[in-house]
């Protein structure tokens, strides 16, 4: 896992010790109609670590994040890729299970969980929120333990490119912002096997590879049809 450049624990504590990797504005935006703070992060940073107090709900504005956790046996798990307008912070408990790393420069809005789930007991427009919030990662949640659980390599990388394809709204091109590695833990494949499978999909002509962060689908039949296996 990466060192932590920040957390947002330190940014609400004030602390000053290692607080580079973000850049919070004195500006502030509504986000679940309540007033959110607006927070950057460099690639790199640990926007919360695992097991810090769950005390804020985030949005993403721009920028690609991943969360992830390091097992007991040294290997890496990420349980999602956080692109614009999902959110994190929605934990069961009173702290994160999951760490949240920015894969690129990310912007985010942050706001109390205790104030909105004040907010969301006068407000049925704020509580209608949280449980869309809610409903969507529950259901983001089952998608991708069928993903881990019952797929062949090729259906696992044709359902990720397929899953890229629709949250990027493009048909015929993606841009990977991860890297293999990260869509090996991902997909609870080796990065080996990633690459390898990349390849038969290239060979097969489902897709074309004019770099290894750039999908070119030339088959998006093809890929859904892996989605759906």
């Amino acid at each position: 896992m990466l060192t932590s450049v920040a957390t947002t624990r330190g940014i609400v504590s004030n602390r000053t010790d290692g607080a580079r990797g973000f850049v919070p504005s004195a500006r502030h935006t509504s986000f679940l109609g309540l007033t959110g703070i607006p927070l950057h992060f460099e690639r790199g940073a640990e926007i919360v670590a695992e097991e810090d107090p769950a005390e804020h709900i985030y949005q993403v504005v721009s920028g690609t994040a991943r969360t992830c956790k390091l097992l007991c046996n040294g290997r890496r798990q990420i349980g999602a890729f956080l692109m614009a307008g999902d959110y994190f912070g929605m934990e069961a408990r009173d702290t994160h299970c999951f760490a949240v790393e920015a894969i690129t420069d990310l912007h985010v809005v942050m706001v109390s969980r205790s104030a909105a789930f004040a907010a969301a007991g006068r407000d049925t427009a704020v509580a209608r929120s949280l449980w869309d919030i809610t409903a969507r990662s529950l259901d983001a949640c089952q998608q991708h333990a069928l993903l881990l659980g019952r797929k062949t390599a090729v259906e696992k990388i044709g359902s990720f490119l397929s899953e890229m394809a629709e949250r990027q709204g493009s048909d015929d091109e993606i841009d990977l912002p991860m890297s293999r590695q990260d869509i090996a833990d991902y997909l609870g494949l080796t990065i080996e096997t990633v690459s390898r499978t990349m390849t038969q999909l290239e060979s097969a002509g489902t897709i074309a590879l004019p770099t290894s962060r750039h999908v070119v689908i030339k088959r998006p039949h093809e890929l859904e049809r892996l989605s759906l296996c």
